[in-house]
């Protein structure tokens, strides 16, 4: 993901002025705000996961990993010693995690019941994304700065390949059946496949009408991937083909995709105070049922397909501090973080 708290400075100003100009669109089962999960302490936070089947979400924040038990919205505990990390991959199976540490370019494996490090293996520069492939039982971490994948075999923590990918990577998903795993590679505009059992790059599929792809979902049953782009779209892509089939607009700053396999609703997160949801009425159309308004830097997602609530990260910002006295017109300080104020915000149907 972008370095996240660019997450909301530069979309401050205009998403708070422009957020009650926002309408809700008319549909059946309106997502609103059930709680504020409390976090606190200080630093910026990226991915979130859920593991539905243990009730745990798992947030990155600074250099931990808050554990937050679902069933009760607290706080259960945290994974320590994980610097500049992006966020972690559930292996269920094992009962493992596997944080991508950005600043160290580590990806760390956690025992999940004691939430102990087990061990460290090295990755490229800057792991960010980072994708568990059940079908070849394997784990993704997709780094920003060697724009490539490190492959870590789930069960011996040993990496298995490296592969080049030619871009950036941002946000991924897999579809085992078909051995895929898909990422977006934001400067260049295109989404890559990659086969799992040979670990090399298979396809590379242009994004266009969507430009600077940075989240991204899937519709297993519809082979459909579903991706945030920087230009206001969410692109709606066949898994198989590549061909683009459908697009709606979204928010300004995307960050994160899901999907939910029970509704049929595509989320798209965005840096100004907004979550776009759209319906896939079919698998070439796209209808947006509405537009939910969060929090001015609520961009990091994800969904409880069991429940089919949402998580997003937030935290409460000051008011940008007045230009001095003789500076540009317009200029205006950034806007900080108020200490202790990160949190979780859950939004859902009920």
């Amino acid at each position: 993901m972008k370095t996240r708290n660019r997450q909301f400075i530069s979309a401050f100003a205009c998403g708070v002025l422009s957020l009650a100009a926002i309408p809700l669109h008319a549909a059946d089962g309106q997502y609103r705000l059930l709680k504020e999960i409390q976090v606190g302490g200080d630093g910026g936070w990226d991915y979130l996961s859920v593991d539905s089947a243990a009730h745990r979400l798992y947030v990155s924040h600074a250099t931990k990993v808050v554990v937050i038990d679902i069933e009760k919205d607290v706080v259960a505990g945290e994974i320590a010693n994980t610097p500049g990390v992006h966020g972690l991959a559930v292996v269920p199976d094992l009962q493992r995690g596997f944080t991508s540490n950005g600043r160290s370019n580590t990806a760390s494996i956690v025992d999940l019941k004691t939430l102990a490090t087990l061990s460290q293996v090295g990755t490229g520069q800057n792991p960010d994304g980072m994708l568990y492939e059940p079908g070849q039982r394997e784990v993704y971490m997709f780094n920003g700065r060697s724009m490539n994948a490190t492959v870590i075999d789930a069960k011996s923590g040993k990496v298995v390949a490296t592969i080049p990918l030619g871009g950036k990577p941002e946000f991924a998903t897999a579809d085992p059946k078909a051995g895929r795993v898909y990422n977006n590679l934001e400067d260049k505009n295109e989404v890559v496949a990659i086969d799992t059992k040979t670990h090399q790059v298979v396809n590379r599929w242009p994004i266009a009408p969507g430009e600077g792809a940075s989240g991204m979902a899937i519709d297993l049953a519809h082979h459909r991937l579903f991706l945030g782009c920087g230009n206001n779209l969410m692109v709606m892509m066949d898994s198989e083909s590549g061909k683009v089939v459908g697009s709606v607009p979204i928010g300004e700053g995307v960050d994160a995709n899901a999907f939910d396999p029970g509704t049929q609703y595509a989320f798209a997160s965005c840096g100004t105070g907004t979550v776009t949801i759209a319906h896939e009425d079919a698998p070439d159309k796209l209808t947006v049922v509405q537009t939910l308004t969060t929090e001015p830097g609520a961009r990091t997602m994800t969904i409880d397909p069991k429940t089919h609530k949402i998580y997003l990260g937030a935290a409460r910002y000051e008011a940008p501090a007045a230009p001095a006295p003789g500076a540009p017109a317009g200029g205006r300080g950034r806007p900080r973080m108020v200490p202790g104020s990160f949190r979780v915000l859950v939004y859902g149907m009920e």
